[in-house]
């Protein structure tokens, strides 16, 4: 009976590795590798899916293709990501919505074990944004005007459940003040309004806010990092106003769960590499984010870390998943 009993585990052994296309002829990967990107085009996650897809594209010897799904703060096309076969043909570029998005919107996977977690790619931290009209130029200006017109001050965000609306409630928490949340399907809209002094103030990634803060379409009032950000230092920081305050936007890359640990390593490695380049880095530097790195596991402690955080923010806030 021993006997028997190993035999079919020796079985078993062999079966799983003829299975894996690392043993059976077919090394990985031996055919294009798709990447979906749960936003529009333009968004800092299809920025950084393309900027990656060419370095990658001549690491692996096959092409890297980016797909977008827009949809639901970026759960459709996540959805899709996960269900896909966990073989390293289907990954997804990731973002902080990924950890924001189930506090507000309900959601048909486990946002911890239903992901094979590669590598975070980046961090940046988020801007708070003015529209020209609002008469206030730093945060203490800011916290004074809402607490002199409570519940009269808008904030905009790209949809209920994104980074740019827990952001703005954890904000709203930690400097003792009300604002009214206007959301939009997209940073998109909720910029042109915001520019068009249809809402306040909107806290987004510093890639997004750069070019209109520059063009001095907007106002920016402060970074949300404990230090100024080397893209635009003269910009403080929320915590120089004296409110403990940090949100910085991540992206990094996942596929579903299960995915072969040989594939995941392959993975994990050549992105590094391609972080570790010049011409990726110095792009992703110039709009204000840098390189993360680091191990699967390193990445996914990150993604609890962060569940955690916006679970409670969205409890504090009487959130409620629709």
């Amino acid at each position: 009976m021993r006997r028997m009993r190993s035999a079919l585990c020796g079985l078993a052994a062999t079966a799983a590795l003829l299975a894996s296309p690392l043993i059976a002829g077919q090394p990985y990967p031996s055919k294009a590798v798709k990447i979906i990107v749960a936003f529009p085009p333009g968004a800092v996650t299809d920025t950084t899916a393309r900027l990656l897809a060419t370095p990658l594209t001549a690491a692996l010897g096959q092409p890297v293709i980016v797909e977008n799904r827009p949809g639901a703060s970026g759960i459709i096309g996540t959805e899709a990501a996960l269900r896909a076969p966990a073989d390293g043909y289907t990954l997804t570029m990731i973002s902080s919505a990924y950890t924001t998005a189930p506090t507000a919107q309900k959601v048909n996977f486990d946002p911890i074990g239903d992901i094979t977690p590669i590598i975070q790619i980046s961090r940046e931290p988020l801007v708070v944004v003015a529209t020209p009209a609002l008469p206030v130029r730093d945060i203490r200006e800011l916290v004074a005007h809402a607490k002199a017109n409570p519940g009269k001050l808008n904030f905009a965000s790209a949809g209920a459940g994104t980074p740019s609306h827990l952001a703005a409630e954890l904000f709203s928490t930690r400097a003792g003040i009300r604002m009214h949340h206007v959301p939009y399907k997209g940073g998109g809209p909720a910029f042109t309004d915001l520019i068009a002094g249809q809402t306040d103030v909107f806290f987004v990634p510093m890639p997004s806010a750069l070019p209109h803060a520059r063009a001095g379409k907007l106002r920016a009032l402060a970074v949300a990092s404990r230090e100024r950000n080397g893209a635009e230092p003269q910009i403080p920081t929320v915590a120089e106003s004296g409110i403990d305050y940090e949100v910085l936007f991540w992206v990094g890359i996942a596929g579903p769960k299960g995915m072969p640990r040989p594939i995941v390593e392959r993975l994990n490695s050549e992105v590094a590499t391609a972080l570790k380049s010049r011409e990726t880095g110095d792009r992703l530097r110039a709009h204000g984010s840098s390189i993360a790195g680091g191990t699967p596991e390193q990445f996914h402690a990150m993604i609890r870390s962060e569940i955690e955080l916006w679970r409670g923010v969205a409890r504090e806030a009487n959130l409620q998943p629709e």
